[in-house]
């Protein structure tokens, strides 16, 4: 069971990176969107190196 909650938090924070990345990508990307999700990334990092 661990393990999959390991393996949902790796996804989520693959995820969130993609998004970081596709704002990023954009003419004018949104800043404040970036931080907050950066801010998530982190809290999912943490949150995985916990287990």
């Amino acid at each position: 069971m661990e393990t999959s909650h390991v393996s949902a938090l790796q996804l989520k924070h693959a995820g969130i990176e993609r998004q970081i990345q596709d704002e990023l990508n954009r003419p004018l990307p949104d800043m404040a969107m970036v931080q907050e999700l950066k801010k998530r990334k982190l809290r999912i990092k943490e949150e995985i190196a916990h287990h």
